[in-house]
């Protein structure tokens, strides 16, 4: 099972984000995605397989190169985690709404 909180520590690194950011459009092999990055390739693996370990990224061999993309059981964890915190304001909405309401009628 996938643990919002380390969705939410992995995403909290702005080079994890880019990295994660580039993996929304399509697959990529950790070299390419070390282009154009002020970081060495082997900081680009270290930081896709704390994508990896949090549930948001998947990879495959092809040959004797990795291919990553985006694990969306990732995302949809981190969604199910942040509807929690909607479904909480809903809630609070909806008591304090039928309190107004029951003491207009009693006004």
């Amino acid at each position: 099972m996938i643990n919002a909180e380390r969705v939410l520590d992995a995403l909290g690194d702005r080079t994890r984000r880019r990295i994660f950011t580039r993996l929304r459009s399509r697959a990529c092999f950790a070299g390419e995605l070390a282009e154009g990055m002020n970081v060495t390739r082997s900081a680009v693996s270290q930081h896709l397989r704390v994508l990896r370990e949090a549930g948001l990224v998947v990879v495959r061999a092809d040959g004797t190169r990795r291919l990553y993309q985006v694990d969306r059981r990732g995302i949809e964890a981190l969604r199910r985690w942040l509807d929690g915190f909607w479904d909480e304001t809903l809630g609070a909405f909806k008591e304090a709404a039928e309190r107004a309401a029951s003491k207009a009628r009693k006004s």
